[in-house]
């Protein structure tokens, strides 16, 4: 817990409180008409919390989920090939999705299924999940960038006390399922904050006041300016924006509100659950629903962009009994995540996506399990505006592959980028070398959800 001392502030400029507002609104309002929580939280968005911004929630299952498990359950295959689990109906006439997911079939008008990803590279990390690249590409001049750095450097901060790009994946024994998104050539000025970092738990105010912290920070910018005429690495660059950003946390409780899940209403709490017990972790990300639920409040706080990890879906052994694990979390906590964003007025302003690096063999092993199979994989998709309520693509009676519309994982990067605002089909970023570079190569977003 972080105290500074320092003026007290207000929430509006009367002086009343936002809570005591809320309160005193739904008061006057109880005799006019009875609104619904829905109601009451769209209008709280319109009236008390200022403009809103584009955003996206990059959920990546790590380990490579099983597709055909999951969005198409392959009812016409061999029993060894289609597995264990039967389609359920959903909300929308025609399409069927895998029985763990009831909360998400309810509400699938919401929500696009893409039943074709390709151009897995088959590397067993989050890496072209979070940029659309190989790990390869560019490696020469530094690397590509992930989507938050990208959005980071076109778009900047909402509020100078909030970083633009956030990162919430736990730290994984295999390390590279819970990368945050690299800054690549753009250099670490944009890499995304990490809240639970060393640089984050070393800061501690010890009776400070805000008055003292900004004569600290003057007396660093001077000291810098000393050492930038002998610097060319970039290297002060990011210590700089660490500081940048360091220091606005510390001068701002918005960031540190939005980590509380005790200043959140406890049905919502309760909504999303909290995904334990962890199983199947091993050396993969535990299942952690209430991340789904900070990376809400990180938005609403001026984030643009949250990564997260959830799971471990590297299924060679067990993988019916991981998926209805895993499955049934993830179930809970997405389609909350998709009806608090509806309710509150933002879900055209956020896009969510939820994948993993590949898909999963066909054929079940002798262990219960699928290997890996990059040859086709899934990604689910909801609000940014999107023309949801559609299933896209579709593997082959077997799912070996796409056999209609295959949708490479850089369509689905562009499509994002379309959804915040940035045009992928003519945005370039200058590299080290001083020469443009487009954020991906295949620039036209989905034309079947923009």
């Amino acid at each position: 817990m972080l105290t500074i001392l320092g003026p007290r502030q207000r929430s509006l400029c009367d002086g009343v409180s936002r809570r005591s507002f809320i309160k005193a609104g739904m008061f006057s309002m109880s005799g006019v008409a009875a609104l619904s929580l829905p109601d009451l939280l769209r209008a709280e968005s319109a009236a008390g919390r200022g403009p809103s911004h584009k955003a996206v929630i990059n959920v990546f299952l790590g380990g490579g989920p099983s597709h055909q498990d999951m969005w198409e359950i392959k009812t016409d295959a061999p029993r060894e090939i289609r597995g264990e689990f039967s389609p359920i109906d959903t909300s929308v006439p025609g399409i069927q999705i895998g029985e763990c997911f009831p909360r998400i079939a309810a509400m699938a008008e919401k929500f696009a299924f893409i039943r074709s990803v390709e151009g897995c590279s088959g590397a067993h990390d989050a890496h072209q999940c979070l940029t659309g690249w190989d790990r390869r590409a560019n490696a020469s001049i530094g690397g590509r960038p992930a989507m938050g750095s990208v959005i980071s450097k076109i778009q900047g901060p909402t509020d100078p006390s909030v970083p633009p790009a956030m990162a919430l994946a736990d730290v994984t024994r295999h390390v590279p399922w819970s990368e945050p998104g690299p800054p690549g050539f753009l250099g670490a000025a944009y890499a995304p904050f990490k809240p639970d970092s060393d640089g984050m738990a070393n800061l501690k105010l010890n009776a400070i006041t805000t008055d003292r912290l900004q004569d600290r920070k003057s007396l660093l910018g001077g000291l810098d300016q000393l050492k930038r005429e002998c610097d060319s690495s970039g290297l002060l660059d990011g210590i700089d924006a660490f500081n940048e950003a360091a220091f606005g946390v510390l001068t701002s409780s918005k960031l540190l509100d939005a980590l509380d899940l005790s200043k959140e209403d406890p049905a919502i709490v309760a909504r999303y659950g909290d995904g334990k017990p962890f199983n199947y972790q091993y050396d993969g990300a535990p299942t952690v629903n209430e991340h789904l639920l900070i990376a809400r409040r990180l938005v609403e706080a001026g984030v643009r962009s949250v990564t997260l990890s959830y799971g471990r879906w590297d299924s060679h052994g067990a993988n019916f009994d991981l998926i209805r694990d895993h499955g049934g979390k993830l179930d809970q906590c997405v389609s909350a995540l998709v009806q608090d964003l509806d309710e509150r007025g933002m879900l055209d302003d956020v896009t969510i996506v939820v994948w993993g690096e590949f898909g999963r063999t066909p054929k079940v092993n002798n262990n219960a399990g699928r290997d890996h199979w990059p040859r086709v994989s899934c990604c689910l998709m909801a609000g940014g505006g999107m023309q949801t309520g559609q299933a896209i693509g579709a593997t082959n009676r077997l799912g070996e592959y796409a056999l209609d519309r295959p949708v490479d994982m850089q369509e689905v990067i562009a499509t994002v980028y379309h959804n915040l605002g940035i045009n992928p089909e003519t945005t370039t970023l200058q590299d080290p070398t001083g020469r443009p570079q487009y954020l991906i190569e295949k620039r036209i977003p989905m034309r079947e959800l923009v």
